[in-house]
């Protein structure tokens, strides 16, 4: 590659190679980088062109300009090219010749040099986490006699209610959706990950249900949908049933004040303008496009509006009742929430945010074993230029509506606050390069956010990724990842077999699989094999990926047999019983059961790369919610993990 545009590229953090899966250099084609470097508004397609934006560059470093936003760590100094002000987020301020060491956490304001930019200062690191155990639950597989088609907040409240001693219960994203026809199911595809899911109100935990009068509550009561033919979950229907019940309620609302939450108000109208105009605001009228426009502007004032601020309102209330379930049961760590890796960008964020994001990127990976054309997960993803130019205020608005609700947080796929892989407009996945990030500042803020709401950090570090990122997460007291199926002995074990308990990290969360992952009776049974093949899914031959499979299996009986924990004539139930046991035998401060490991569940959750060969996200677990808070299995795992990682 050309030694200017190279020194563009890193200039603005595109990188024109990378290491892939096998530690080999793969360079990045010219086209990517410049198609990346677009996206970043630099323009690149001529030699004239990167000269120009070169100086640019240079012209902005002779000039010691301050960035738009200033991190530091709470007790480490900064230099200043000149004197300046800094104003504290109570309205003080303080006359500085450098950034010092002793300034209060928090949101601040620089001024130096005629400029006046954000100035955060964060903590070096969270508080040490809890050792505690808790369930890891999929909330819409959840079902009981009182939800309508999938697992709702209330069934929440009811497992935390009845939860053997957990000290927490990590759930999938509960992401806003955009409230139109049909309704994506994956939680991972959010339409804004600042709001959350009105499919997962239950309507009659609301004070209009129980202000209403018998007839009114018959009608709505008539409403719940029935259970489908195919046992699957519809989230359509269910969306329509509570819409239309909800809507019958409204008129006991009572008072929406529109000018409490401005960003609420913004979102709801996104909600009324797709409900008018289609899911896509790519697609609306020019007009609308812009949420800063006239005709956007004229939109506010609406009922319908009000309406879907009342039913955040109502998401607001029963997440509160949740984690008061939570602190009343004396959990630890409470409710822990998932942050997906990045939205739709046809969706309210895309909207709403669109200043922030690179248009017409999508996120994803490069090739791998396992996928050897790339990924393209179809999100949209951060510019990284523009949240430093507007003080990360979009990314802190999101973590701090989150951490309202939360006792902790699950982030999917945290190497992208490191880097992510941007995949341009018309190129394919494996066309695509990486773009970095400030960790400094996307872990500072992270970590001031959940200092500030006293929860705790997970990071989501599986598959290849960086050293730096599983150290730095040890370093700021945010746990890990430690997955029963990866863990293993790479280093020692010609074999590969499966790492000691008392090998396993401090600073993770411990679980057995995960919802992209075969659950624990799958995996005994080969299931994950079985279900490619029929899909056409596998890479290789099936007999070779069911030697792989048995091995594999071999390898982990092995593990556990050595560990004391099963014998040859143990029974299947009893290996996923000495599974947890040897979970709750690790140093890893947080362990979680997947309730469909605890209750035998075989089918995975989700099973990346299909879409509608496989009904991923819509499958209910087979025990009901009031069977489940009975069932022995359950108890014995809790007693398994209480004995290790519970409260003392």
């Amino acid at each position: 590659m050309d030694a200017e545009l190279t020194a563009l590229a890193e200039a603005h953090g595109v990188a024109t190679w990378y290491e892939d899966w096998q530690r080999q250099r793969r360079d990045v084609s010219d086209e990517s980088v410049v198609g990346v470097l677009r996206l970043l508004g630099v323009d690149a397609t001529s030699p004239a062109a990167v000269q120009r934006a070169l100086a640019t560059v240079r012209s902005a470093r002779e000039q010691h300009q301050l960035p738009g936003t200033v991190v530091v760590r709470a007790g480490t100094t900064q230099p200043l090219a000149e004197p300046g002000t800094i104003v504290f987020e109570d309205g003080t301020t303080r006359e500085v010749t450098d950034v010092p060491a002793d300034l209060p956490l928090g949101w601040h304001r620089l001024r130096s040099g005629g400029q006046d930019v954000t100035l955060v200062v964060v903590p070096p690191r969270l508080p040490e986490p809890p050792e505690a155990w808790g369930w890891m639950v999929q909330l819409y597989a959840l079902h009981s006699a009182a939800s309508w088609g999938l697992g709702d907040l209330g069934d929440l409240r009811t497992l935390v209610e009845a939860s053997h001693g957990a000290g927490l219960v990590l759930l999938n994203p509960l992401h806003a959706v955009t409230p139109t026809l049909p309704v994506p199911a994956s939680p991972y595809s959010p339409s804004s990950r600042r709001f959350s899911n009105p499919l997962y109100l239950r309507v009659a935990d609301t004070a209009a249900y129980r202000a209403a009068d018998p007839e009114l509550r018959a009608r709505v009561d008539a409403l719940r949908p029935e259970p489908p033919a195919d046992a699957l979950i519809d989230y359509s229907a269910v969306w329509q049933a509570k819409r239309d019940a909800l809507e019958l309620l409204w008129p006991l609302a009572g008072e929406v004040d529109l000018d409490a939450d401005p960003g609420r108000t913004d979102f709801a109208v996104f909600c009324v303008l797709a409900e008018e105009h289609g899911a896509d605001w790519q697609k609306w009228p020019e007009p609308l496009r812009r949420p800063d426009g006239p005709e956007v502007r004229a939109a506010r004032q609406s009922d319908r509006v009000a309406f879907h601020v009342w039913l955040q309102q109502l998401l607001d209330e029963q997440l509160d009742a949740a984690n008061n379930a939570a602190r009343a049961q004396g959990m630890s760590v409470g409710v822990v929430h998932d942050l997906a890796v990045g939205i739709d960008p046809s969706g309210a964020d895309g909207w709403l945010l669109q200043d922030v994001l690179a248009a017409g990127v999508h996120a994803g990976a490069p090739p791998d074993a396992f996928n050897q054309l790339g990924q393209d997960w179809g999100l949209a993803a951060w510019r990284p230029d523009q949240l430093v130019a507007t003080g990360y205020a979009a990314y802190r608005d999101m973590l701090r509506r989150i951490f309202r609700h939360a006792g902790g947080l699950r982030v999917d796929h945290v190497a992208g606050l490191w880097r992510l892989w941007w995949v341009p407009p018309g190129m394919g996945p494996a066309e695509g390069t990486y773009v970095r990030y400030d960790p400094d500042a996307m872990l500072g803020i992270l970590a001031l956010e959940a200092h500030r709401a006293g929860a705790v950090v997970v990071g989501e570090d599986l598959g290849t990724v960086l050293p730096v990122v599983t150290e730095t997460l040890e370093d700021m007291n945010m746990l890990g990842s430690a997955v029963l199926w990866f863990t293993k002995d790479y280093e020692e074990d010609p074999d590969e077999g499966y790492l000691p308990a008392a090998r396993y990290p401090r600073n993770a969360l411990a679980t057995i699989s995960t919802h992209d992952l075969p659950t624990a009776a799958g995996f005994l049974i080969g299931e994950q094999v079985k279900v490619r093949a029929e899909l056409g899914q596998l890479t290789g031959p099936v007999e070779q990926e069911r030697a792989y499979a048995d091995k594999d299996r071999a390898q982990l009986l092995a593990r556990l047999t050595d560990e004391g924990l099963i014998s040859a004539t143990s029974t299947s139930e009893e290996i996923v019983l000495a599974m947890h046991e040897f979970l709750a035998r690790t140093p890893c401060r947080l362990v979680a059961a997947s309730l469909y490991d605890v209750l035998g569940e075989v089918d995975q959750p989700n099973l990346p790369g299909t879409t509608d060969e496989y009904p991923n996200w819509r499958q209910p677990l087979h025990t009901s919610l009031e069977e489940l808070v009975a069932d022995p299995r359950v108890a014995r795992v809790a007693d398994i993990l209480n004995t290790k990682k519970g409260r003392s």
